[in-house]
């Protein structure tokens, strides 16, 4: 079976620090070497893979910006189309542009839709439905206005992350500093029940950061700036809880199982997946408000950090995901 995995070329492909997709396109890719696929991956040009490597551009637009990014991604899926033709199966993980040449090229494409930034981008799902292959990596972010093939819940490498059962006496902000990822939330939550708080991850929202995380700085609320992955896997796994108060219906949530895979349990609003990553009360808490939150971080102590570990890994490894996504390859390439 040869198969071409598209990423996106914002970032490295798996990412240095940020992307989500990106990390999500190297572990489906990789994964499919294990199992004897022949794979080729279209990333950036500094991209690590054991399989093939395709590439238009030395660095991803995001670490380069003397590059344009429209220019960029024509060039990148493009340069993938082109070649179809080399390919059984193409497996789509940079959103709807690459859908636009499904009816072009012979070569059957899976798309993961890794969420959708705005309804606007809908109608392309739907023209290409019928060939599109769609699987969701939740089963909340679904829309009604299309069919899917499967969902398929993202992957982590378990051995990335280190299973620690005695935590310190601090809470964890991990992820963008953006409203949508409740920063401002959570800084109340760390104030109002008397925790440490480290915030870590990229700053999104310049504006956001001054008004509403800035001012707050000081030995409680800790600003660490972005985590690799030795830094995030320390930072998680010493936490007693990752807060993650979100703004929005998000479609996965990669820091809540990658938490959860150093056993640390998860308290977030209760939206979009957030249900079924959770176990409320077994791996975390499903909250309303920051008033609720307050009460689960004392009940923190009543979480089995081992049911934390054990449900992730079993939910949100990188060996369940590829073989989902490999039967699925199978039905594709049988039908």
């Amino acid at each position: 079976m040869k198969v071409a995995v598209l990423a996106p070329v914002a970032w490295r492909t798996p990412p240095r620090h940020y992307g989500p997709w990106e990390q999500v396109a190297s572990n489906i890719a990789e994964g499919m070497v294990k199992l004897g696929v022949d794979v080729t991956l279209f990333a950036t040009g500094d991209s690590i893979t054991a399989g093939k490597l395709e590439a238009v551009c030395e660095q991803g637009y995001e670490e380069d910006r003397s590059q344009d990014a429209k220019v960029l991604e024509c060039l990148h899926i493009s340069n993938l189309m082109e070649k179809a033709g080399e390919f059984d199966l193409i497996h789509n993980n940079f959103d709807f542009l690459p859908l636009t040449y499904s009816g072009l090229i012979d070569t059957p494409l899976i798309t993961t839709i890794h969420g959708f930034s705005s309804e606007k981008i809908i109608p392309v799902y739907k023209k290409y439905n019928s060939r599109g292959h769609y699987v969701s990596i939740s089963n909340s972010d679904r829309s009604s206005e299309l069919e899917y093939f499967a969902t398929v819940y993202n992957g982590l490498d378990v051995k990335d992350f280190s299973f620690n059962i005695e935590p310190e006496d601090y809470l964890i902000y991990f992820g963008r500093i953006h409203h949508h990822k409740g920063t401002a939330e959570s800084i109340e939550i760390a104030k109002r029940t008397g925790k440490k708080l480290l915030i870590a991850g990229i700053i999104q929202d310049e504006g956001y950061y001054k008004e509403k995380v800035e001012p707050h700085l000081n030995d409680q609320i800790q600003y660490v700036g972005h985590a690799g992955p030795d830094k995030r896997k320390e930072l998680l796994g010493k936490a007693s809880a990752l807060l993650h108060p979100i703004n929005f219906d998000e479609p996965f949530g990669m820091s809540v199982a990658e938490a959860m895979l150093c056993g640390t349990p998860v308290i977030a609003f209760n939206r979009g997946s957030m249900p079924e990553l959770i176990k409320h009360q077994e791996t975390g808490y499903l909250v309303n408000n920051v008033d609720e939150a307050m009460e689960a971080v004392a009940q923190l102590p009543k979480i089995n950090r081992n049911e934390c570990y054990q449900w992730a890994s079993s939910q949100f490894s990188c060996d369940k995901m590829v073989s989902d996504y490999y039967k699925l390859y199978q039905q594709i390439l049988s039908a």
